[in-house]
């Protein structure tokens, strides 16, 4: 299949915006489905499309990740479609916001702050969120992000104001702490307890692939893929011999386990 020519001159892309617009002008007057959208009701497809970039970002789908950027920048200009009815916003104040929200976070480019690397960088930015009239640098976690990633952007936010760990060892003595903990509550059969200690385990385990600058949601995410294709090549054996995966001993799975392993 012949690929698309890319143009990245500023006109082009203009003009590639403008037709989206048109395009959603077109539809919100004429399509049935369209018409009848609300804010509400794109939020859970919205969330849908954005769990498959990541699919395609993790699988490093190239061609994927353009559709799937594509149906996100839609949504985008869909909402302000929506808001523009109702002359609350449009697609030039939802730009023009970003960009002087951008012009205001970054003084070290537009304005005469120094800073000499990335965590400085992060650091101004929750302080200049903190003066824009957030009463907390939590503020801006989502309530309804995953419980993985929210503790992870909770402990990215912390840290961006000085509250953290000096140095990586320490990280790892606390996950071996909550961990002994979890032993005790285990040990004392109070599933409560349990539960609460096996929330600190996860949430310094979290904290420690930050340390080791792992993202733990793509590790995760990494895990559950290799297992996928392990369970899948087991299945597809099973079938081969004819003998179905609850009829076979933990010994004979264990085996067709290592050769998934060894592909």
């Amino acid at each position: 299949m012949k690929s698309q020519s890319i143009d990245t001159t500023k006109p082009q892309q203009l003009k590639a915006f403008e037709r989206l617009l048109v395009i959603m002008d077109e539809l919100r007057e004429q399509c049935p489905w369209d018409k009848k959208q609300t804010f509400e009701s794109l939020r859970h497809l919205t969330i849908e499309e954005t769990y498959e970039l990541g699919d395609a970002i993790l699988d490093g789908d190239l061609p994927e990740i353009k559709n799937e950027l594509g149906d996100l920048l839609l949504h985008i200009v869909f909402y302000a479609k929506i808001g523009s009815e109702t002359n609350d916003f449009d697609i030039s104040t939802v730009l023009n916001s970003i960009c002087e929200k951008l012009i205001h976070r970054h003084p070290h480019i537009y304005g005469d702050v120094k800073v000499k690397d990335e965590e400085e960088v992060k650091r101004n930015w929750e302080q200049l969120k903190l003066k824009e009239g957030k009463n907390s640098v939590l503020e801006g976690v989502p309530k309804s992000l995953p419980a993985l990633v929210k503790a992870s952007r909770i402990q990215d936010k912390v840290a961006g104001v000085g509250f953290d760990w000096e140095e990586p060892q320490q990280v790892f003595e606390k996950v071996q702490e909550e961990l002994a903990e979890l032993q005790v509550e285990v040990d004392a059969q109070d599933q409560d307890k349990i539960e609460a200690e096996f929330g600190d385990v996860l949430f310094s385990m979290i904290n420690y692939a930050r340390f080791l600058k792992i993202n733990p949601e793509d590790a995760l995410e990494r895990t559950n893929k290799k297992f996928i294709k392990r369970f899948q090549y087991l299945e597809t054996k099973s079938k081969i011999i004819n003998k179905p995966l609850s009829e076979m001993k933990l010994a004979e799975m264990d085996k067709y386990w290592n050769e998934a392993k060894k592909l």
